[in-house]
């Protein structure tokens, strides 16, 4: 299943990480681990976030997933199911029965 991974890190956290140089570090090894589909960085509510796109394929490596971001920066997440424009038109069939049945 294809997921969205936000994840911001508190400023002390991340400022102690570049000066150590173990963010980069930190942050490279998830990702290897992760696989990412695609990755962009970017300032949100005054915090270094990231957003990655991975493939789960099971709920059991979730953990696995988030607990990297926690431990080693102490990241706040969001985890989401996401959908490309392939799912969506695989989706199809089933948004017609859900329209037939509660539209």
């Amino acid at each position: 299943m294809r997921m969205l991974l936000k994840a911001s890190i508190p400023t002390e956290a991340g400022n102690a990480g570049l000066k150590s140089g173990s963010l980069i570090t930190q942050l490279n090894s998830i990702l290897e681990d992760t696989r990412p589909e695609a990755v962009y960085f970017y300032i949100e509510n005054g915090l270094r976030t990231c957003i990655v796109v991975f493939d789960m394929d099971a709920t059991s490596s979730l953990p696995a997933v988030v607990e990297p971001w926690f431990l080693s920066m102490g990241a706040k997440l969001t985890v989401t199911p996401v959908m490309n424009g392939e799912d969506f038109e695989k989706a199809g069939p089933s948004l017609g029965q859900a329209i037939e049945k509660y539209g």
